[in-house]
């Protein structure tokens, strides 16, 4: 007697839609205003020897120039302190933590070109001196604007931090070279270089990571934004599969195992490969809900469930999504 034959199967279709956009966090501020001044109206000061008749003091003393030794020792200090917060700066890997580290650039750049101010170079090098101050300034103060692009996820790597002072920093750079050949002075503190604004995109339908797909379900994610996006799917602590789609753009994922799932997105501008994020325009979030992918097995049938998912708010969506901290989200 023959085999029975399988009867095709009948498709059981579930669906996910995205209800509204989670908004993205307020842009902290640069940094921390300061002033000085003096409460208060007028004083008495004692009579100045001009009002006595005794006569004015010939001029303003000024504290002598550093010997070449001196200096070079003052240098070292503060290129110790403003190199050390550069490099930890580009060695962030999250959004969050470049947050907090691009904060402490600018105060380890304004400290020290308060620091550098406040001495008297030896005179040879006093122009080179005096530009290199002001250059370290003009970064720090642009580390003060940024810092408020990175909070708001405008700016979402380093590469991009950098990419967005490259003026500042090549212009710190030239001053501390120019310091450093007038007398091998130890101004280099600037040991990266920015690269030129890009804008990356993978082919849609791309897969950064791509578990076993040999299940019977599909996902249907369509992404409707002006950003790119990468979906990520987790099964526990396990990244099933990760995918990226074009803005303005569907893909099918197929083969899609039996299993309960969390589903992860980011959207953003300029996919770092190496990274694993965009640069710039970066928002992170999940659907609250999960998902489940689910197979059954009658006499006569086979039926299985196939999901959609939609990134942009659409009226009458039924998934509401939820922010997530960067630290968090499955890299």
């Amino acid at each position: 007697m023959a085999a029975p034959r399988s009867i095709p199967c009948a498709l059981a279709l579930a669906t996910l839609t995205l209800a509204a956009c989670t908004a993205t966090p307020s842009a902290p501020t640069g940094g921390e205003p300061r002033a000085s001044g003096v409460a208060g109206g007028l004083t008495s000061v004692p009579d100045s020897p001009a009002s006595t008749g005794l006569g004015a003091p010939s001029g303003t003393p000024t504290a002598a120039a550093l010997d070449p030794e001196a200096y070079k020792t003052e240098l070292a200090a503060t290129r110790k302190a403003v190199t050390g917060a550069i490099t930890s700066m580009v060695g962030a890997r999250t959004v969050k933590t470049l947050d907090q580290r691009v904060g402490r650039a600018q105060e380890a750049l304004a400290g020290g070109a308060d620091t550098l101010a406040a001495l008297a170079p030896p005179e040879d090098v006093r122009p080179q001196h005096e530009a290199y101050v002001a250059s370290m300034r003009e970064f720090a103060t642009g580390l003060g604007s940024t810092a408020g692009r990175v909070g708001s996820r405008d700016l979402c790597t380093s590469s991009a931090v950098l990419t967005d002072l490259d003026d500042r920093l090549k212009a710190l750079d030239d001053a501390g070279e120019a310091l450093q050949k007038a007398g091998d002075y130890p101004a280099d503190v600037v040991t990266v270089k920015a690269a030129s604004k890009k804008t990356r995109r993978l082919g849609n339908g791309s897969y950064i990571r791509r578990g076993t797909l040999n299940g019977r379900s599909s996902l249907q994610i369509h992404n409707g934004g002006t950003r790119d996006a990468v979906v990520t799917v987790m099964r526990g602590k396990a990244k099933e599969f990760s995918v990226y789609v074009r803005k303005k753009a569907k893909f099918k994922v197929s083969g899609v195992r039996d299993g309960t799932y969390k589903i992860y997105f980011t959207h953003g501008v300029d996919w770092d490969g190496k990274n694993g994020s965009f640069t710039r325009q970066c928002s992170f979030e999940r659907f609250s809900k999960s998902v489940k992918f689910k197979t059954t097995f009658t006499a006569t049938q086979i039926l299985w469930h196939d999901w959609r998912i939609t990134l942009h708010a659409i009226s009458g969506g039924n998934a509401p999504t939820s922010a997530v901290d960067p630290e968090d989200f499955p890299g």
